[in-house]
C-alpha cells in the first residue's frame, strides 16, 4: 500500500507541464525522512500557507505522524535567476500515535524551491516540536519532499 501511494504521487509529478510555476492554489506531494509519507500545501496568501503531512514516523516504535502549520514565506531573502528560493517558517501542532499519544507544539523552518515554469515544490525542513503531553518533551523532525501544485 505505501509503495502505491508514492508511486502515484511520483507520477504525478514526473507529468509534463504548461502551467506556470505557483505559489498559489493546492499542493500534493510526498515528504521522506522522519516522517516519511504524504504531503499537502494550501496557499491563502502571497506570503502565507497552511502546510499539513500524514505520515510515518519511524523514531523508535513505528507510529503515525499528523502535523499541521501555518506557515510565513520570505520571497526576497534570495535571489536567484530562475524560479524562487524561498525561506519559510511558522507554528503548527503534531499529533503522533504511540504507546501514549503525543501532543505537540512545531515551529517548522525550511527552505523550498518554486520552479518557474512548472507547478512544482522542492523542499527542505526541519521541524522542532516541544511536546506537551503525555510530557514536556523536546523532539527533532527533518524531511525532504516535493510537491505539484494543482489550482
Amino acid at each position: 500500500m505505501k509503495k502505491s501511494i508514492i508511486v502515484f504521487l511520483l507520477g504525478i509529478v514526473a507529468l509534463p507541464v504548461t502551467l506556470p510555476a505557483q505559489d498559489s492554489g493546492f499542493g500534493l506531494g510526498i515528504i521522506l525522512g522522519e516522517p516519511t509519507g504524504v504531503s499537502f500545501k494550501s496557499w491563502v496568501g502571497r506570503r502565507e500557507a497552511f502546510d499539513v503531512a500524514v505520515a510515518w514516523s519511524f523514531e523508535g516504535e513505528d507510529a503515525i505522524h499528523i502535523h499541521a502549520d501555518y506557515l510565513f514565506h520570505n520571497f526576497r531573502l534570495f535571489r536567484i535567476e530562475k524560479g524562487n528560493l524561498v525561506l519559510y517558517y511558522g507554528i503548527g501542532a503534531r499529533v503522533k500515535t504511540v504507546n501514549k499519544t503525543q501532543v505537540g507544539v512545531r515551529f517548522p523552518l525550511g527552505l523550498s524551491y518554486l520552479f518557474e515554469k512548472d507547478p512544482v515544490e522542492i523542499f527542505f525542513e526541519l521541524g522542532p516540536i516541544m511536546n506537551v503531553t503525555p510530557k514536556t518533551v523536546f523532539r527533532m523532525t527533518t524531511g525532504v519532499g516535493v510537491r505539484y501544485y494543482f489550482d
